[in-house]
């Protein structure tokens, strides 16, 4: 008697996961973006790398050397140190608002889109109206309406912990920004999920679990969820990048990161002062920012066609 083999199927999530490996495009991204991260969390934690706010008026402007690989500043700062602390102050910033927009955006989306109704378009009127306006003046206005009460928390954990100002100011200094950003930058992702919700929900799986009793909470987070992930997924790698953009153009007018800190915005206006006379604190940080984009958007392109089944090759 012959036997039969059957040959095991593949998860969708399988399926997606060996796409994107041989996405070539993607994968490089995704390893350049890896190194990127551990040069500016890991790197300057080892002695060679000079401290980012440590000024020698002894040598203003120097050139690239070994001492410096890239140059020093204005105030003899070491530019090697500040771009890779400037980067964790950016990608910590667009990784911690885009979480916070995440978030947001997607229980808003959900409920729109599930409820439906009047509720539905009640709640697409409001994201059409902060639609309406323009975000960077609802950042800064944000930003600033909330700095007083972060500066006044800053001070409680100082006083209630003995935290030095110099440790812990640079971090809740930043809370402004995550939120401002974070709070306004969802509108586009309500959309989307709630999009796509409308769509899910009257699936036969949905309508199945009603009929079940299962309770609304239970279908939205357990059935419909997880079914928006992949484009949820796509989005986030694609916010990233914008909401950089949007801190460093915070930071270039001066109403983000607060000297002696750096981000890469506060570095390329810093360089773009002085590009005439010192193009290399112009050059440095701008290619640093520029590549951490690019490999975003090549990431989140990548995930978009290895997560779509329509892109599968039979």
């Amino acid at each position: 008697m012959q036997k039969i083999e059957y040959q095991k199927g593949n998860s969708l999530w399988k399926d997606a996961r060996q796409r994107l490996f041989r996405n070539r495009a993607a994968m490089a991204a995704l390893i350049f973006l890896l190194l990127m991260v551990l040069a500016c969390f890991v790197l300057p934690l080892f002695p060679c790398i000079d401290n980012p706010n440590t000024t020698n008026l002894n040598n203003i402007a120097a050139p690239c050397s070994w001492q410096h690989p890239f140059g020093t500043d204005q105030l003899g700062r070491d530019l090697l140190a500040r771009v890779l602390y400037g980067g964790r102050i950016s990608l910590l910033v667009g990784i911690v608002a885009t979480v916070v927009a995440l978030i947001i955006g997607l229980v808003y989306g959900l409920i729109s889109g599930y409820i439906g109704g009047r509720t539905d378009a009640l709640m697409m009127r409001t994201v059409d109206v902060l639609f309406a306006l323009p975000f960077i003046v609802l950042v800064i206005v944000f930003s600033l309406s909330i700095e007083e009460p972060v500066q006044e928390l800053t001070e409680n954990i100082i006083a209630a912990t003995g935290w030095s100002r110099e440790t812990i100011a640079p971090i809740l200094g930043l809370v402004p920004l995550f939120i401002a950003i974070g709070a306004l930058g969802w509108l586009t992702l309500a959309r989307i999920v709630r999009t796509q919700t409308l769509e899910i929900k009257a699936l036969e799986y949905v309508q199945a679990a009603r009929s079940l009793g299962l309770g609304h909470l239970r279908i939205l987070f357990r059935h419909i969820a997880p079914n928006i992930l992949g484009t949820v997924v796509v989005y986030t790698t694609l916010a990233v990048p914008g909401i950089m953009l949007t801190e460093s153009t915070l930071s270039f007018i001066g109403l983000g990161v607060k000297a002696p800190n750096s981000s890469w915005g506060t570095l390329i206006k810093e360089g773009a002062d002085r590009m005439e006379v010192t193009p290399e604190l112009l050059v440095f940080p701008a290619l640093f920012f520029c590549l951490t984009l690019l490999t975003l958007n090549f990431l989140g392109d990548g995930l978009r066609d290895a997560i779509d089944p329509k892109s599968a090759k039979d």
